[in-house]
């Protein structure tokens, strides 16, 4: 087979935030391919993945409590740019030889930082003194920063709001860059995956499609498909991608279970027979799951009985 594309790859050390998806989506719109894995997967697959960058994740622990999550350390001797978000901040500093504290008032909500000195990582946002408005969301505090790192900005409530060790290349932001409410976050991001870690942003969605395609088409050859399908976001997106790769080579399957939305079956069956054109197999199975189910009151023995 003709080797995939490799575009320069992004790891997202997942921490368990609410909006981590979010940081993905602002780093593809920059044109840059990343990925979404949990930290207690990192091992497994860092050396295959070959990340360009890694950014850690926000999430809802407390470094300084038992059996806290962490970042695999080897993640630190990769020798490219790393970036920890809020409690990414958090897991960062006390790994490396920092101190992070809890009993502190929460800081959560709109707040403003000011640079106290330059840095690849805020450039662009202002001068030494000028103020910017970011997101805070954390209840512990970081209350020493490790060797090596130096003060880039500070706030009322975080006197280390962005830190740095330029000379090693890493970072991290008390405050949440991905959304909305942190105005210039989407540069912050831009500067660390562009700026700093050299990315070209050479990804795009549609390059994606038109490499899955290909590369589609390319494994199946002149064999044939089955492909489950539900009518929900996943399925539907990997049998439009495989049917356009290989057009009646595939058949859908569509297992209807009598538990979707009014009318949501037909929905699924004109969608992709009549707009797609697409081969579909459409199974009626609801008097089968509806009578497994008549009686079940428990949700938990209702899930694994659809299951």
């Amino acid at each position: 087979m003709t080797a995939a594309p490799v575009h320069e790859r992004v790891l997202i050390v997942d921490f368990g935030s609410q909006v981590t998806q979010l940081i993905a989506r602002r780093l593809r719109e920059s044109g840059v391919y990343c990925e979404i894995h949990p930290y207690d997967r990192i091992e497994a697959m860092l050396d295959a993945f070959a990340p360009k960058a890694v950014i850690l994740s926000g999430g809802p622990a407390s470094v300084h409590e038992d059996d806290s999550p962490s970042v695999t350390d080897r993640v630190f001797g990769l020798g490219v740019p790393v970036l920890g978000i809020c409690y990414g901040e958090m897991t960062l500093c006390a790994q490396l030889g920092g101190r992070v504290e809890g009993g502190h008032d929460r800081e959560f909500g709109r707040a403003e930082i000011r640079i106290e000195r330059e840095s690849p990582l805020l450039h662009g946002l202002g001068e030494v003194g000028d103020r910017e408005v970011v997101w805070m969301s954390h209840g512990d505090k970081v209350t020493a920063i490790p060797p090596g790192f130096e003060v880039v900005a500070s706030s009322e409530g975080s006197p280390f709001a962005v830190i740095a060790d330029e000379g090693r290349r890493f970072y991290g932001v008390q405050f949440h860059p991905e959304v909305a409410h942190t105005p210039r976050g989407a540069l912050i991001l831009r500067n660390f995956t562009h700026r700093i870690a050299g990315l070209s942003g050479d990804w795009t969605m549609a390059s994606f499609r038109q490499e899955s395609v290909a590369r589609i088409r390319e494994q199946v050859g002149e064999g044939r498909v089955i492909c489950g399908l539900s009518g929900g976001v996943d399925s539907s997106v990997a049998a439009v991608l495989i049917h356009e790769a290989i057009g009646d080579q595939l058949t859908c399957v569509f297992v209807d279970t009598g538990l979707l939305r009014q009318n949501e079956a037909e929905q699924v069956v004109t969608m992709f027979r009549d707009h797609y054109n697409i081969p579909l197999v459409h199974v009626d199975a609801g008097d089968l799951f509806l009578g497994e189910l008549k009686g079940v009151t428990d949700p938990e023995t209702k899930r694994k009985t659809i299951g």
